[in-house]
């Protein structure tokens, strides 16, 4: 499946259940970024907009870029009550902005999804000078029975897991890519759910098997078990790091 489809047949468990993202990122790219209300983003890959939303509830002006029709609309749906949100459809290797049209370029959770060679150019072309490129992340930290158990869940239940998660893309990869002034910030973030909601978080991913398909039904019956194994008072949670990769765009 092209990665521009993956998420046609989620977005509504997408919506429901994926993690946000801390507010903290904005006031850290304030601090050392120069972040102001004035400026404007292009938030790529925005799919529902959860990291357009902080944005935009910073009052900046953010360009959605979104190739997917059914989470394109998704956002479009959740976020128009924000007069500064226009929604773009455009990919990363080719968004339709103007050169040097924005600010900021952001990527929540998608980056992994883009061809670099040709997203990376592209990032830079749309960028001001001075402009600021983004990649934002939300990682499980398997660091308790329950969340070690999850991981183990994906791993015997999911053959995609392994190949599209975004852990592939280290640290040294990126500072290859987006150039020597790489910047890191890790900040803590975490999810409280009932067993619908880590269903729901489950099957939103892109490599959870759904109804239908094989080891769908063997992957929720563990997750059942693995619920009532560690739920107190009906919830489990979810522990993230949510890592935030910035650099100043280079001639």
């Amino acid at each position: 499946m092209l990665p521009t489809q993956r998420f046609s047949n989620r977005v509504e468990n997408y919506i429901k259940y994926r993690p946000s993202y801390p507010a903290a990122v904005i006031d850290g790219l304030k601090a050392d970024c120069q972040l102001t209300p004035q400026a404007v983003v292009a938030d790529v890959g925005s799919g529902t907009g959860l990291l357009s939303q902080l944005f935009l509830a910073n009052g900046n002006t953010v360009f959605g870029v979104e190739p997917n029709a059914e989470m394109r609309a998704a956002g479009e749906n959740l976020l128009h009550a924000y007069a500064g949100f226009i929604s773009v459809d455009g990919a990363a290797e080719a968004t339709t902005l103007a050169a040097e049209q924005v600010d900021f370029v952001t990527a929540g959770q998608a980056f992994h999804w883009f061809e670099a060679e040709l997203a990376l150019p592209e990032f830079r072309r749309i960028l001001k000078p001075q402009g600021w490129m983004v990649l934002v992340w939300n990682e499980r930290q398997p660091d308790d029975p329950f969340q070690a158990a999850y991981e183990q869940l994906l791993r015997r239940h999911s053959p995609e897991y392994s190949a599209v998660s975004h852990k592939r893309i280290d640290e040294p990869a990126l500072a290859e890519l987006m150039g020597p002034g790489l910047r890191r910030a890790v900040l803590d973030n975490d999810q409280v759910l009932d067993y619908d909601g880590i269903k729901g978080r489950l099957l939103s991913a892109s490599y959870a098997p759904l109804a239908g398909e094989a080891g769908h039904q063997a992957m929720l019956e563990e997750l059942q078990a693995l619920y009532e194994q560690h739920q107190a008072q009906g919830r489990v949670r979810f522990s993230y790091k949510t890592k935030v990769y910035y650099a100043q765009r280079q001639r």
